[in-house]
This record gives structure tokens, C-alpha cells and sequence, in this order.
């Protein structure tokens, strides 16, 4: 069995959604300096890099990121290849065997992360699709699975309604087509609307 990182390295200068808060790490202790330890200040957006989604993000009475349950965040999943999609639609994984999983990974690219200007998006009907063959988790190599521009975000709500969270910002370009484990914890931040995930997959083989 192999593990296979799927996150964004996190540094300073990588892309952030336009006008949101910038990643930065300062140290504020150094044993360079005669300090004991090495210590460390980081700045950013919840939303940076690899992230998960609390629905708190797009509606003000969704659940927060610490009572999201614990079984999203774990468990076998299908990543999915739909290399060129411009919008990831009901009828791209029409006949798709899921075999019981309940989480889905889509690969829309094969150099990532993807830029903010150009992205895949979900469809909105997708989620209810989804819902129906019991998937409660979608993850892609966007920064979101709505346009940049808009307003509505009519997938994260119809995901919402699907009871289907969110994981947004995935590095697959290494991740071939097949069934893996997802491990992709947030931290556990009271009252958050999101947080940064390490996201990796572990290499079953099953097939």
C-alpha cells in the first residue's frame, strides 16, 4: 500500500482566492537568534490551499466546521477522471459503479492546483445525482465548485441540500482513476466556516 499527497504545499505567494487574505508564515522565535526553539506566527485565509468547506461558508444557519461529523472526512473513495470538463455534468458519471462508497474525487486536470481565472464546476443537479447513490463528500481540483464570479453559488447549495460536503483545492495530477481511502481532516476550529485540510489517499489496490 502507498500514500499519495493530494494537498497544496502551503507558502507564501501561492494563489489565494482574489481578494482574500494572503498565506504567510513569520517565524517569532529563532535558536539562530539564542532563542530555546524555532516558533512560528502563520496568517491566512480559511479557505487557503486545500480546504474543506463547513456549510456555515455559504449559509449563515449551516453546520460549522466543528460539528461537521468525523466519518466525512475518512473512508474509501472513487476519484474520478474528467480531464477537460468545463462543467462536470449528471450524464459524466451516468453508468459510474460506485460499489458502495460515499465519497467521490473529481480530476479535471493534469497540472495543478488549478488556476483562479480557469476551472472546472459541478452542475448543480450533479448533487442530487450524487445523493441518490449515497455520496455525502465531493472533492475537486478547483478552487470551488462554483464560478468564480458567482453570486448564487448554486452548487454549494444544492450540495447542501444533497447533505453533501465540500472539499475544494486538490492536487490529483499523480492520481490515477480507481478506488482509494481519503483521509482529509480540517482542524477543529469552534464557530469556522472552513478550514485548510491535508488531504492524502492511501493506495488499496482494490479495483
Amino acid at each position: 500500500m502507498s500514500w499519495i499527497d493530494i494537498s497544496q504545499t502551503l507558502k507564501e505567494k501561492m494563489d489565494v482566492w482574489p481578494g482574500d487574505t494572503h498565506f504567510k508564515y513569520d517565524t517569532t522565535m529563532s535558536i539562530e537568534e539564542g532563542d530555546s526553539v524555532n516558533v512560528g506566527t502563520i496568517t491566512m485565509s480559511s479557505h487557503t490551499g486545500t480546504h474543506m468547506d463547513a456549510p456555515f461558508h455559504y449559509d449563515t444557519n449551516g453546520l460549522k466546521l466543528h460539528e461537521l461529523p468525523l466519518e466525512y472526512f475518512h473512508g474509501e473513495t472513487l476519484v474520478m477522471d474528467v480531464l477537460g470538463k468545463k462543467v462536470i455534468e449528471v450524464d459524466d458519471v451516468k453508468g459510474i459503479d460506485f460499489k458502495g462508497v460515499k465519497k467521490v474525487l473529481f480530476k479535471t486536470r493534469q497540472n495543478g492546483p488549478a488556476s483562479y481565472d480557469d476551472f472546472t464546476i459541478l452542475s448543480p443537479q450533479l448533487a442530487t445525482y450524487l445523493s441518490e447513490k449515497n455520496i455525502h463528500l465531493v472533492g475537486v481540483d478547483s478552487p470551488s465548485v462554483d464560478p468564480l464570479t458567482s453570486k448564487e453559488l448554486k452548487a454549494h447549495h444544492a450540495l447542501k441540500e444533497a447533505n453533501i460536503f465540500i472539499l475544494e483545492g486538490l492536487v490529483l495530477n499523480e492520481v490515477k482513476q480507481g478506488f482509494y481511502e481519503l483521509f482529509a481532516f480540517p482542524l477543529k476550529i469552534e464557530d469556522a466556516d472552513g478550514s485548510p485540510v491535508r488531504a492524502v489517499l492511501k493506495d488499496n489496490k482494490r479495483t
